[in-house]
């Protein structure tokens, strides 16, 4: 395979590339670029943050799980291009400089690339764009305010012309005879996919990248899916929302912040930034993991999933597709193309409980579609992430609220039935005990904000 993107601004081709090959290491190891760093290598600390860019934008991703056929055709800074090439700062390293925002400075590129996305993109919510980047010497009130500091400055020439002009061609994609494949179109996936069932599908590689440095693993067959474009559009009609398989969750955000706000906040916590610019939500779904935080949502929601073997297409309800623990409703050869939603008024409560704020792994996340009319409830879906080997509803506590009065009494004796819908598993993240304690809890959370009354603990104030 061979592929041609832009590297600080001058055009890279390189032939014969190693597919499974991280930016990261092809930057340090053969490029001599060591501005960025290795730290956790699994896309939580952010140390080896780069810019990326293409049609869609810029957007800060994590190079230690971007695996070379993904930069196909896009542009790449790492901190040493965010530099002009007569060495002139970026606002963002001069503003780091003078507001002491570095010490031992192993965190510092990735900083700078996030902070210099961010910059590029007029974005001020410095705790979420920089949520990706773990300090732990310096603190971050010193970057938070060189953030700040340099927010009013132009985008400098050297990064502004580039954007998104002057983009390479994509000589590797379509081609389509090889073991490890850039399909551009479903249309050349399907066909592909069907003749090599056991190949692994790459799109954000938020979960496939891990495979590769974490456990090691050789993947022979691959297709590199980020360029099926039209997989990547959300439709919106009177009557439903279909939502491509290939949407990054980034993407996903504006739009859910508009139809479902609380879906919305929620996914502002799936990952970080840099997950969130490559992670897909076919991929979240397809990986069939039970703590995701994509599948409860969607299940509340009615969701149906699209999927498709060759020109053969079905779709089933979201909830069907998780058939045990690892195991998922899909034939080899088989993908998921789309997801769609029906349009209904916005009944949806999504909560999210883990031991970080941020980017962290759910101990449990929790979703809730009630539907009262009148002072009777007509329709209950609920649904949960880490209370059983798949996400999974909660029918028993479904069953004890549709056609009961809207009231303490029917909530308490629902919350009573959680118990009846899950038997978890204990282990690092929670006991089984709490996790059916605070699933309950979040029923009747979900009833109080009904009732007016408030409870982020978030935005409680002294």
């Amino acid at each position: 395979m061979d592929i041609t993107f832009l590297l600080n601004g001058e055009s890279v081709s390189i032939e014969d590339v190693a597919p499974m090959a991280t930016l990261l290491d092809w930057l340090r190891e053969t490029r001599g670029l060591t501005g960025t760093k290795e730290g956790c290598n699994e896309g939580d600390c952010g140390a080896c943050t780069v810019m990326v860019s293409d049609e869609n934008g810029v957007r800060a991703l994590n190079a230690c799980i971007l695996l070379l056929p993904q930069v196909q055709g896009k542009a790449i800074r790492t901190v040493e291009g965010i530099t002009a090439p007569d060495g002139t700062l970026h606002p963002v390293q001069e503003a780091m400089v003078a507001h002491h925002g570095s010490q031992c400075g192993f965190c510092t590129p990735g900083f700078i690339a996030s902070m210099a996305v961010a910059h590029c993109n007029g974005t001020d919510d410095y705790n979420t764009a920089l949520a990706g980047n773990l300090c732990r010497c310096t603190g971050y009130a010193p970057i938070m305010r060189a953030a700040e500091a340099a927010k009013s400055a132009p985008v400098p020439n050297w990064l502004h012309d580039e954007l998104p002009a002057d983009l390479p061609a994509q000589p590797a994609a379509g081609d389509m005879t090889g073991n490890v494949v850039l399909p551009t179109s479903s249309e050349d996936l399907a066909t592909w996919y069907e003749a090599h069932p056991d190949a692994t599908l790459i799109a954000g590689a938020t979960d496939v990248g891990l495979w590769i440095t974490k456990q090691l693993r050789e993947i022979e067959n691959a297709a590199f899916l980020h360029l099926c474009t039209d997989m990547q559009h959300i439709v919106e009609t009177d009557r439903s929302l279909r939502i491509g398989a290939g949407v990054r969750i980034a993407d996903l955000i504006a739009v859910m912040d508009r139809l479902h706000p609380s879906f919305g906040t929620m996914l502002r916590r799936y990952g970080s930034a840099q997950v969130r610019g490559a992670a897909t939500i076919g991929g979240n779904i397809a990986n069939g993991s039970p703590i995701g935080d994509g599948p409860p949502p969607l299940i509340a929601l009615g969701a149906r999933l699209h999927l498709r073997k060759g020109d053969a297409r079905r779709d089933i309800a979201l909830e069907d597709f998780f058939l045990d623990y690892g195991k998922q409703d899909r034939a080899a050869g088989e993908f998921v193309e789309a997801i769609s939603i029906p349009k209904q008024a916005d009944r949806l409560k999504v909560y999210k409980l883990s031991k970080r704020f941020d980017q962290d792994i759910s101990a449990l996340c929790g979703a809730f579609n009630i539907t009262v009319t009148g002072s009777t409830v007509t329709a209950a879906r609920i649904a949960f992430g880490g209370m059983a080997g798949t996400p999974k509803r909660a029918n028993a506590a479904e069953a004890a609220l549709i056609g009961a009065p809207w009231s303490d009494s029917t909530i308490r004796a629902a919350m009573a039935a959680i118990a009846d819908d899950y038997t978890p598993m204990s282990d690092m993240r929670a006991s089984g005990r709490y996790r059916i304690g605070t699933a309950q809890n979040m029923l009747l959370r979900y009833w109080q904000e009904d009732q007016g009354l408030s409870a982020p603990l978030a935005e409680v104030t002294a």
